[in-house]
Protein backbone atom coordinates (compact mmCIF):
# COMPACT_ATOMS: atom_id res chain seq x y z
CA UNK A 1 0.00 0.00 0.00
CA UNK A 2 1.26 3.44 -0.98
CA UNK A 3 0.17 6.57 1.06
CA UNK A 4 -0.53 9.40 -1.70
CA UNK A 5 -0.39 13.26 -0.83
CA UNK A 6 -4.42 13.95 -1.75
CA UNK A 7 -3.40 17.41 -4.18
CA UNK A 8 -1.43 14.92 -6.32
CA UNK A 9 -4.68 13.00 -7.53
CA UNK A 10 -6.90 16.38 -8.44
CA UNK A 11 -8.29 16.23 -4.67
CA UNK A 12 -8.74 20.18 -4.18
CA UNK A 13 -6.78 20.40 -0.61
CA UNK A 14 -3.79 22.88 -1.75
CA UNK A 15 -3.18 25.83 0.21
CA UNK A 16 -5.26 27.76 -2.70
CA UNK A 17 -7.99 25.81 -2.81
CA UNK A 18 -6.63 23.93 -5.96
CA UNK A 19 -4.74 20.89 -6.52
CA UNK A 20 -1.42 19.65 -8.19
CA UNK A 21 -3.01 16.70 -10.41
CA UNK A 22 -0.22 15.06 -11.67
CA UNK A 23 -0.51 12.40 -14.76
CA UNK A 24 2.65 10.74 -14.23
CA UNK A 25 1.92 9.92 -10.55
CA UNK A 26 -1.99 8.89 -11.77
CA UNK A 27 0.53 6.64 -14.25
CA UNK A 28 2.42 5.24 -11.79
CA UNK A 29 -0.49 4.00 -9.14
CA UNK A 30 -2.51 2.60 -11.97
CA UNK A 31 -3.18 -0.91 -10.61
CA UNK A 32 -1.30 -0.14 -7.40
CA UNK A 33 -2.89 -0.42 -4.41
CA UNK A 34 -3.08 3.41 -2.58
CA UNK A 35 -4.79 5.45 0.14
CA UNK A 36 -5.06 9.42 0.03
CA UNK A 37 -4.24 12.30 2.40
CA UNK A 38 -3.86 15.55 2.80
CA UNK A 39 -1.87 16.47 6.46
CA UNK A 40 -2.51 19.98 6.13
CA UNK A 41 -6.27 19.47 6.60
CA UNK A 42 -6.30 16.37 8.79
CA UNK A 43 -3.89 18.65 11.18
CA UNK A 44 -7.36 20.95 10.88
CA UNK A 45 -5.93 23.69 8.78
CA UNK A 46 -9.08 25.16 6.19
CA UNK A 47 -9.15 24.67 2.61
CA UNK A 48 -8.40 27.79 1.51
CA UNK A 49 -5.94 28.82 3.80
CA UNK A 50 -3.09 31.60 4.61
CA UNK A 51 0.49 29.86 2.64
CA UNK A 52 2.41 28.36 5.35
CA UNK A 53 6.12 28.18 5.94
CA UNK A 54 8.86 26.41 8.03
CA UNK A 55 11.01 29.33 9.39
CA UNK A 56 14.74 28.49 10.39
CA UNK A 57 14.69 24.66 9.84
CA UNK A 58 12.67 21.77 8.64
CA UNK A 59 10.56 19.17 9.27
CA UNK A 60 12.65 17.36 12.05
CA UNK A 61 13.39 21.03 13.19
CA UNK A 62 9.58 21.52 13.73
CA UNK A 63 9.12 18.33 15.13
CA UNK A 64 12.04 18.52 17.72
CA UNK A 65 10.80 21.59 18.50
CA UNK A 66 13.79 23.74 17.36
CA UNK A 67 11.77 26.32 14.55
CA UNK A 68 8.16 26.66 13.58
CA UNK A 69 5.45 26.31 10.82
CA UNK A 70 4.13 30.43 10.36
CA UNK A 71 1.11 31.61 8.49
CA UNK A 72 2.17 34.32 5.81
CA UNK A 73 0.27 36.67 8.30
CA UNK A 74 3.02 35.27 11.19
CA UNK A 75 0.43 32.98 12.82
CA UNK A 76 2.24 30.13 14.39
CA UNK A 77 0.75 26.94 13.04
CA UNK A 78 3.16 24.43 14.02
CA UNK A 79 0.35 22.62 16.12
CA UNK A 80 -1.94 21.93 12.96
CA UNK A 81 1.24 20.54 11.37
CA UNK A 82 2.77 18.20 13.88
CA UNK A 83 -1.17 16.64 13.99
CA UNK A 84 -1.60 16.25 10.75
CA UNK A 85 1.54 14.75 10.46
CA UNK A 86 1.08 12.73 13.48
CA UNK A 87 -1.98 11.40 11.66
CA UNK A 88 -0.68 11.01 8.36
CA UNK A 89 1.47 8.40 10.31
CA UNK A 90 -1.46 6.79 11.79
CA UNK A 91 -3.21 6.15 8.53
CA UNK A 92 0.09 4.80 6.58
CA UNK A 93 0.54 2.69 9.96
CA UNK A 94 -3.13 1.28 10.05
CA UNK A 95 -2.73 0.77 6.17
CA UNK A 96 0.81 -1.14 5.88
CA UNK A 97 2.75 1.58 3.97
CA UNK A 98 6.17 1.27 3.18
CA UNK A 99 6.32 3.85 0.86
CA UNK A 100 4.90 7.78 0.28
CA UNK A 101 4.55 9.91 -2.63
CA UNK A 102 4.26 13.18 -1.41
CA UNK A 103 4.18 16.63 -3.22
CA UNK A 104 7.29 18.36 -3.27
CA UNK A 105 8.20 21.71 -1.73
CA UNK A 106 5.32 21.51 0.79
CA UNK A 107 6.37 22.86 4.30
CA UNK A 108 3.93 18.83 4.89
CA UNK A 109 4.93 16.46 2.23
CA UNK A 110 8.27 17.50 1.07
CA UNK A 111 10.97 15.46 1.00
CA UNK A 112 13.79 16.63 -0.81
CA UNK A 113 12.93 20.56 -1.24
CA UNK A 114 10.73 22.88 1.13
CA UNK A 115 10.28 27.02 1.00
CA UNK A 116 12.29 28.86 3.40
CA UNK A 117 10.29 30.53 5.06
CA UNK A 118 10.62 33.88 3.57
CA UNK A 119 7.40 33.36 1.53
CA UNK A 120 9.92 34.95 -1.27
CA UNK A 121 9.29 31.68 -3.29
CA UNK A 122 12.98 30.67 -2.24
CA UNK A 123 13.19 26.94 -2.36
CA UNK A 124 15.99 25.20 0.82
CA UNK A 125 17.13 21.18 0.96
CA UNK A 126 14.83 19.98 3.52
CA UNK A 127 11.57 17.89 4.26
CA UNK A 128 8.46 18.94 5.30
CA UNK A 129 6.86 17.67 8.68
CA UNK A 130 4.85 14.62 7.70
CA UNK A 131 8.23 13.24 4.95
CA UNK A 132 9.82 14.29 8.29
CA UNK A 133 7.72 11.74 10.86
CA UNK A 134 7.06 9.21 8.22
CA UNK A 135 10.74 8.68 7.13
CA UNK A 136 11.36 8.53 10.81
CA UNK A 137 9.17 5.51 11.01
CA UNK A 138 11.21 3.86 7.92
CA UNK A 139 8.63 4.79 5.51
CA UNK A 140 10.41 5.62 1.86
CA UNK A 141 9.50 8.82 0.55
CA UNK A 142 9.26 9.62 -2.72
CA UNK A 143 7.60 12.97 -4.86
CA UNK A 144 5.71 13.26 -8.17
CA UNK A 145 9.87 14.87 -9.79
CA UNK A 146 11.06 11.31 -8.44
CA UNK A 147 8.80 9.75 -10.92
CA UNK A 148 9.11 12.27 -13.90
CA UNK A 149 12.89 10.67 -14.02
Amino acid sequence: MILVSACLLGINCKYDGDNNNHEIVKKYLKGKQFVLVCPEQLGGLSTPRIPCEIENGNGFDVLSGKCKVKNKDGIDTTENFIKGAKEALKIAQLYNCKKAILKEGSPSCGSNKIYDGTFTGKKINGQGVTAAILKNQGIHIINEKDLEK
